[in-house]
């Protein structure tokens, strides 16, 4: 990310977490009716204990002098996550991370991921790489979103998928609830690697494709971990329910395990069950 556009980042992720919250939610006063939602800049900067003048400069992505202590103070202020305070950091203190190239070779996934994906039967999961693109999934996440291998390998991003592939927005009853949380993860990886230009050429193509895109990425959240219930409305199935669980894998490579479990007290795990083993019997039938 250059220079330039990474001061943008930063100046519209101020602005949004100011849009959110209110003066109450922070013990200020409401006082005269205000034209914008959310907090005022001086207001900002009168809990982050900063003068009005230098968080508007840094809000105007301006090139000036920051330090951690502000920017904790800020943090503070804005009533940030720990996801969301490393995202400020990340566009707001210049520094740089060391990127892997993953072109020069696709991942590998280890033995012990690939029996970790064996052995969740009837929980879809889903492994992808720091720029989201699948790089594994197992038995169930075919049968309920698609089969991945029929998808060029360059082509299975899953936040592209999910605006490209009319099966997602068929399947996801809670659709933008669904991309929200994919979107969590991504913008949590754009801050992490701000030296990767991939990300903006990527963003300008999703929002050049898709109109909707560039409104729920600018409500986006950050969170390398979301916890998201998802309805889905299966074409064999019918109604489903799954908790996703978001880990971060352990190893050199940075990969991430998306796992669908499904939603206790709901049927869900039951038609997975009848799911699979009837295109199993088909399979089989065909042969």
């Amino acid at each position: 990310m250059n220079y330039d556009v990474r001061l943008q980042a930063l100046s519209t992720f101020l602005k949004t977490q100011r849009s959110k919250l209110s003066p109450e939610s922070v013990g200020l006063p409401t006082g005269s009716r205000r034209r914008t939602p959310g907090l005022r800049r001086e207001e900002v900067s009168q809990l982050a204990g900063v003068s009005t003048t230098w968080y508007t400069w840094l809000e105007q992505g301006r090139d000036i002098q920051v330090s951690h202590s502000v920017l904790d103070n800020i943090a503070s202020a804005l009533r940030l996550t720990a996801d969301e305070r490393k995202y400020l950091f990340s566009l707001a203190m210049e520094h740089h991370t060391e990127l892997p190239t993953l072109e020069e070779e696709p991942v590998q996934l280890p033995p012990s991921l690939q029996k970790i994906l064996q052995e969740l039967h009837h929980c879809p999961t889903v492994i992808s790489d720091r720029r989201c693109y699948i790089v594994g999934w197992n038995d169930a996440a075919r049968h309920v979103f698609m089969d991945f291998e029929q998808i060029a390998p360059e082509q299975r991003n899953m936040i592209s998928l999910l605006f490209d592939r009319k099966e997602f927005r068929r399947l996801a009853v809670n659709w933008e609830d669904f991309v929200s949380g994919f979107l969590a993860i991504f913008r949590a990886y754009y801050g992490q690697y701000v030296d990767d230009e991939w990300y903006n050429l990527f963003l300008d193509d999703m929002m050049n494709r898709h109109p909707d895109f560039h409104t729920l990425w600018k409500q986006s959240s950050v969170s390398s971990a979301p916890d998201v219930l998802i309805e889905f409305r299966h074409s064999k199935a019918g109604k489903m329910l799954f908790d996703l669980t978001s880990l971060q894998v352990q190893g050199s490579s940075d990969l991430r395990c998306s796992v669908y479990t499904p939603a206790p007290e709901s049927a869900t795990e039951r038609k997975l069950m009848r799911l699979i083993e009837r295109e199993t019997d088909s399979h089989l039938g065909k042969h």
